[in-house]
């Protein structure tokens, strides 16, 4: 071979290797960020070339599809009562992406997920259509239904988590005011354009797609006093619920000369944790966090999973116990003031653990993932968190709860033939408490057979109702009520 063709051989035999180490980057280097960029369309016409699998409550879909017409992505989402299942859910949108666990589960659901490869690889030598797997809850309907028509029906805005203390199951998660996925599911520059703005205006007070069960954090008021009667418990400061306390009414608390009030004429002078329970003592539940400090207090909130972000999958905001806190902001903080903050979620873990005999376990919504022929993929075992309590000292909170019930502030929960126990709230809530305050009512409830298949939190906030009129038991325990009552009867 002569030079110049020995010159040219060479030059094309670097640019078929340079070539080949071109695709080879492409494919195997940059695979991930080309198929996730933004600018990608295929990739979202493939998402949406195939009716997605659907997320599925009490063996029903509350999901869908739909085929659209005058776009290229043939297939877009729909929802079955999509306000009331949109906590739980999120949305899967054409033009403005997925959230919860619409995005959390894409891949089962849109088929693309690794754990189907072998199902995808038979499907395309058989010819069948790959189809999307199936996200199977742990909700139950009726609850749903109940914590939201009972949110709707006050008027202002909210949050219900309901679980199963056995499991940490959740059965219900409902947030007021909601939204509809489905009126944003396609791509359209008119309708899901305009429905999208709609909900993303900043005036927008309401904040519909604000997932207050597991993203707001409230000051949970008299409800933390559960977690502090725990502490005391635990921490031996008492054990008899029914033994006089030393707490003085009025009580200055330490440091300053600051007397800490009581709401009304009660019995709080050297009260039993029954009593002090039963008739929301502030100055008995002030003067025992003051007494065990903030450590012991703080350990005691940690146990019942304050200060750790809770996934369910979906993310849930961490709930705040400070530490560094004087004795007097430890009393305020023990009876759920200061800057002790909540999420719902984490107030039913509170009454979930109590009702399960201190046992606390991490709370979930996905039960178990399918293939597109049902198979099972995934399924969630039931995980212990932490032992914020004993079994005994469990049993005497349970009794002081069913107390609170019985005879105090909390009576609106009461369900015929089933034993019930709870705490209402009505915390603070503004600068110098200029605003209403939020409504709080935790609770659980218990079978025939003394064991408790359902606990529940809720909080109302009502801007627009009579100061004087808002309280826990008044406007939560309703809602309460009706939410463990559509369990029990579930279990029957």
């Amino acid at each position: 071979m002569n030079k110049p063709l020995r010159r040219i051989a060479i030059f094309c035999g670097l640019l078929v290797l340079a070539l080949l180490i071109r695709d080879n980057w492409i494919q195997y280097v940059q695979a991930d960020e080309l198929r996730t960029d933004p600018k990608n369309r295929r990739v979202i016409i493939e998402r949406y070339a195939a009716p997605r699998g659907d997320i599925i409550v009490g063996g029903k879909p509350i999901t869908g599809s739909t085929e659209t017409s005058g776009s290229d992505f043939k297939f877009k989402r729909t929802y079955k009562d999509g306000p009331m299942w949109a906590p739980v859910t999120g949305y899967a949108s054409q033009a403005f992406g997925a959230t919860q666990l619409e995005s959390i589960e894409d891949g089962i659901l849109t088929g693309n997920d690794d754990r189907l490869f072998f199902r995808n690889t038979l499907d395309m030598l058989t010819g069948e259509k790959q189809g999307g797997g199936n996200v199977v809850t742990t909700l139950n309907a009726a609850a749903q239904k109940a914590a939201y028509n009972g949110l709707k029906r006050q008027g202002g805005k909210g949050a219900v988590v309901a679980l199963e203390p056995s499991t940490g199951k959740i059965l219900a998660l409902a947030s007021y005011p909601s939204y509809d996925p489905s009126s944003f599911a396609g791509n359209s520059t008119t309708t899901d354009s305009k429905a999208w703005q709609k909900l993303q205006k900043k005036n927008n007070a309401d904040d519909p797609m604000l997932n207050r069960a597991l993203r707001e954090t409230y000051p949970p008021g008299s409800t933390f006093k559960v977690v502090t009667a725990a502490a005391a418990l635990e921490h031996g400061l008492y054990t008899d619920p029914d033994a006089k306390t030393d707490s003085p009414d009025p009580w200055v608390m330490e440091g300053t000369t600051t007397k800490l009030p009581n709401e009304g004429n009660i019995p709080c002078k050297n009260a039993t944790l029954r009593v002090a329970l039963q008739y929301s003592c502030n100055t008995v539940f002030g003067k025992i966090g003051s007494d065990l400090g903030n450590e012991k207090m703080l350990q005691e909130a940690e146990e019942f999973g304050f200060g750790k972000e809770q996934f369910t999958p979906v993310r849930a905001n961490a709930s705040v116990f400070s530490d560094d806190m004087n004795p007097s902001q430890t009393a305020l903080s023990s009876i759920g003031q200061f800057n002790t903050a909540a999420t719902p979620l984490q107030m039913a873990m509170v009454a979930s653990a109590v009702a399960n005999d201190g046992k606390l376990m991490k709370p979930y919504m996905v039960d178990e993932l399918q293939s597109p022929g049902l198979d099972p993929i995934e399924k969630t075992d039931p995980e212990e968190l932490s032992q914020p309590l004993s079994p005994e000292n469990a049993q005497i909170l349970q009794s002081m709860m069913e107390t609170v019930v019985d005879k105090g502030t909390g009576s609106n929960a009461k369900i015929d033939g089933v034993k019930v126990g709870g705490k209402t709230g009505t915390a603070q809530h503004g600068v110098d408490n200029s605003e209403n305050p939020y409504a709080w009512f935790i609770s659980y409830a218990k079978d025939s057979d003394d064991n408790a298949p359902v606990a529940v939190a809720v909080v109302v906030e009502d801007d627009n109702a009579v100061r004087d009129d808002i309280s826990g038991g008044g406007l939560a325990a309703p809602i309460a009520r009706d939410v463990m009552e559509a369990v029990i009867k579930g279990k029957k």
